[in-house]
């Protein structure tokens, strides 16, 4: 289809039927919309385990911060075993926590979802490339310092984000939306990024309070589209929180994100910590795609078999798979996606890595421990003397990724 995906949300399994497809393979992404929802077409995931130089990641943080240390570590989903490993191997020598908010997997978080760690003096450690994500963590928890390290240019860097200014720019977005009289109820169109359940309820809302509402459709939410339309107030998105977050500015009309216009609408109060809760299954309100208040209901599960007579449990069959079908896992969430693995996986994998000329070293390869403490300035540069000739190590800005 040549449509772009910017995420775990973006399974576009509606087009892929509109085009007549039978099969869909979403390479790369976790299973954020589970297969038993994706109606009359098949869906197959396929996890990305990118291998990095763990003995590295794991020694550079044993450098920058002293035993006893309280680490919380999180990651994407492509580096999530690379992070539990590191994990394992931290925790002799520092309190390491891996926090989780359900579906998604443990150490995993996404731009939108991150769980609140209530580790007073903590640091956070983001293993991945870019700041997106790292974001989510560092708005859902404005006390505690944050760090990334980058797997690529084994970069580690000490982040951070202005939290009064985001505050205050959506705290004035609130108030000026609270004084509107029509607004705009926007639903992405982007794969699965918006949910007809909380547009309904925003809907239900906002005509409770008196409001007129008017449904647009978008898969790309742009400025210069919603100035066409001059009646609307100000406007609820329900895609990507966000836009809302990182863009409202750039819009001349309020664009506030379902849990915002539940504030704007004095349904909730506005919360100190910012609600990073879109997918989590534990969230604010039903202006969150897996409240309890949108799940559908599902039959109680069956108790084990019995035996015909006398009451004993039946007797287990077991099964041994094949080399093939052992190499295919079913991820964490236990939705029948299932997760390439082993040497083919791994060696494609690689091979890609190659020749995009970005694989890291494999771990356990001998890489030297880093030789860099953080800076006067607040940045760390983590050295590898395989890398000193063409200036590994050094600090640098690198630009935003998604």
């Amino acid at each position: 289809m040549g449509d772009v995906t910017y995420g775990a949300c973006c399974v576009d399994d509606f087009t892929a039927r509109a085009l007549g497809a039978d099969f869909m393979v979403h390479y790369g992404h976790s299973c954020l919309v589970p297969v038993d929802i994706t109606r009359d077409i098949k869906m197959l995931y396929v996890f990305v385990d990118i291998k990095i130089d763990t003995a590295h990641f794991i020694d550079t943080l044993r450098f920058n911060f002293p035993k006893g240390s309280s680490l919380v570590l999180v990651s994407t989903i492509q580096f999530v075993s690379a992070l539990q490993a590191a994990a394992q191997a931290l925790r002799d020598d520092f309190d390491v926590t891996v926090p989780q908010s359900r579906p998604l997997s443990p150490g995993e978080i996404l731009g939108c979802t991150a769980p609140r760690v209530d580790m007073p003096g903590a640091a956070i450690i983001y293993l991945g490339d870019g700041r997106f994500h790292l974001e989510s963590i560092m708005i859902a928890n404005p006390e505690i310092s944050a760090y990334r390290y980058d797997p690529y240019s084994k970069m580690f860097t000490r982040e951070e984000y202005d939290h009064g200014a985001m505050r205050a720019a959506r705290k004035d977005a609130i108030a000026e939306a609270a004084k509107a009289k029509t607004w705009g109820l926007i639903l992405g169109t982007l794969g699965r990024q918006g949910s007809p359940k909380i547009m309904q309820h925003v809907e239900d809302s906002l005509q409770r309070a008196g409001r007129k509402c008017v449904r647009l459709l978008l898969s790309e939410i742009f400025p210069c589209k919603l100035r066409l339309f001059q009646d609307v107030d100000a406007w609820v998105q329900i895609a990507c929180p966000r836009l809302s977050i990182d863009w409202g500015t750039a819009f001349c009309k309020p664009l506030l994100t379902p849990y915002e216009a539940a504030v704007a609408i004095k349904q909730i109060e506005w919360q100190e910590r910012y609600p990073m809760d879109f997918y989590a299954n534990e969230s604010l309100g039903p202006w969150t795609v897996n409240h309890e208040s949108h799940r559908p209901a599902r039959p109680p599960r069956r108790a084990p078999r019995e035996a015909a007579k006398g009451g004993s449990p039946a007797e287990v069959t077991t099964l041994t798979a094949t080399a093939e079908e052992a190499t295919a896992r079913p991820c964490v969430r236990d939705c029948g996606c299932v997760k390439e693995s082993g040497s083919g996986a791994q060696a494609s994998q690689r091979r890609a890595e190659v020749a995009l000329g970005s694989a890291p070293p494999e771990s356990g390869s001998g890489a030297a421990p880093p030789t860099a403490r953080l800076e006067p300035g607040g940045r760390m540069g983590a050295e590898d003397s395989s890398e000193q000739s063409g200036g590994g190590g050094r600090t640098q800005e690198e630009p935003e990724k998604k």
